[in-house]
């Protein structure tokens, strides 16, 4: 089989090169040429992901990948039209920006000359499927084609297991013919028994963001639970496992942290917001996720400043972490993007270290010093904070890290470190929803 994707950027990539794995011959079409020529000319990945590169390389080498910025070309003799463009919160109501993907429908029926299969793998708003195939057929009157509905539930840092072996697949495809088209490209799933559902358009759609909005939502509930231990003297790692051993619950998502951010739950629970406002039929639940969730960032500047006495003017903070999550060069709604200039604003210095998030992060601060390693970062700062979990900070050398601090002062936002283990180190430390030290 051959396809088009239509969009080289985390979802286009990740989703091509893993199908050309899958033995598809796949074309990645972009308009972006620089980033086009990086990938054809030199391997380059202008994305990071672990094991994407080899992923890219391989496939490239034995010529089932390929990349082009002609759109005709990526087309010609495919099956299936991929569409996987961006969808950020439009500017000013928070809706899905779907400009790219109705310009994509437009450019795809353009140069439709055979049977296909239009694939939004673009995270759409209910109704989306709907329009790109009016586009289409307003287009190219004459063109054969359905729309599919096909949405990713790639995680960053683990999205090439999570499409070779995912949990489930959801396709909204409503003709028979669209429906073998899809069931032949994901035929290496169903050889691993992998449950793939049929779905109408719509109902896909809407699978995509009930997805992401219920575990922000199981994110924003447990970080309210860290509260209120804090507050009554429980600690919220027992009460997350307490709960989460109960099998309608689930023990994932109940991880007590500094508020989400990345690529897919901001974007995707405010836009499920204005979805359901626009059809009448108000979720105040996420509405109420969105808002706590933007409270919480905020707030873990203020929990920082006042464990280190309720003044930071003059004083350096070493953090550890930038990118919203391990695994990913992604800064996209970080926690980082309010806590780092909330500290700068009530007067702190602040160094930072990300083993892979450095570069991005630099386009959105002005004034953090950049260290070589997470040593580096700390040596003569008055605090360390800890705002990533990756992994490289999981097992500091504690002995180290209190020679290089000024004081042995750790706010540990992701609750790596056991409070009993610090203090028996002579830590002042404070994490979340547990016992503080000092």
């Amino acid at each position: 089989m051959r396809i088009a994707m239509i969009g080289t950027g985390y979802v286009g990539l990740v989703s091509g090169a893993c199908f050309s794995e899958f033995g598809v011959d796949v074309v990645c079409v972009d308009k972006d040429v620089r980033k086009i020529d990086g990938l054809r000319e030199r391997g380059e990945i202008p994305i990071y992901e672990p094991g994407l590169d080899a992923l890219v390389a391989s496939n490239t080498a034995a010529g089932r990948l390929s990349f082009t910025t002609d759109l005709k070309e990526a087309m010609a003799g495919a099956d299936a039209v991929f569409i996987a463009v961006g969808t950020p919160s439009r500017r000013g109501d928070g809706h899905a920006d779907l400009s790219y993907v109705y310009n994509a429908a437009r450019e795809v029926a353009e140069h439709m000359d055979r049977y296909t299969v239009v694939v939004t793998k673009s995270t759409v708003p209910v109704g989306t499927g709907r329009e790109v195939a009016r586009i289409i057929r307003e287009a190219n009157p004459a063109a054969d084609f359905d729309v599919v509905s096909n949405p990713e539930f790639l995680r960053e840092g683990s999205a090439i297991n999570d499409f070779m072996r995912p949990d489930r697949v959801v396709i909204g495809a409503e003709t028979e013919r669209a429906q073998a088209v899809m069931r032949q490209l994901y035929r290496v799933l169903y050889l691993i028994e992998t449950p793939i559902l049929f779905t109408a358009l719509e109902t896909s759609e809407l699978i995509k963001y009930a997805a992401n909005t219920f575990l922000a939502t199981k994110i924003t509930f447990i970080n309210e639970i860290a509260d209120l231990c804090e507050k009554v003297g429980a600690d919220v790692h027992d009460v997350a496992r307490g709960i989460g051993l109960d099998g309608r619950i689930g023990r994932k998502f109940l991880h007590a942290g500094p508020g989400y951010g990345g690529s897919c739950f901001p974007k995707d629970t405010l836009a499920l917001v204005k979805t359901a406002q626009d059809f009448g039929a108000p979720l105040r639940i996420i509405e109420t996720v969105v808002s706590i969730n933007d409270q919480r960032k905020k707030a873990m500047a203020d929990k920082v400043v006042q464990f280190l006495g309720g003044d930071v003017t003059g004083k350096t903070i070493a953090v550890l972490g930038l990118t919203f999550k391990p695994n990913t060069d992604d800064m996209r709604d970080s926690p980082s993007l309010d806590i780092v200039p909330a500290l700068q604003r009530a007067g702190a210095t602040i160094r930072a270290f990300d083993p892979e998030g450095m570069h991005e992060a630099a386009k959105h601060f002005t004034d953090v010093l950049y260290a070589e390693s997470a040593y580096d970062c700390m040596a003569g700062a008055d605090a360390l904070v800890i705002l990533t979990e990756w992994n490289e900070f999981r097992a500091l050398d504690l002995d180290r890290v209190k020679t290089l601090l000024k004081a042995p002062v750790l706010i540990d936002l992701r609750n790596i470190y056991n409070p009993d283990d610090m203090e028996a180190q002579g830590f002042r430390y404070s994490p979340i929803g547990r016992r503080s030290v000092g």
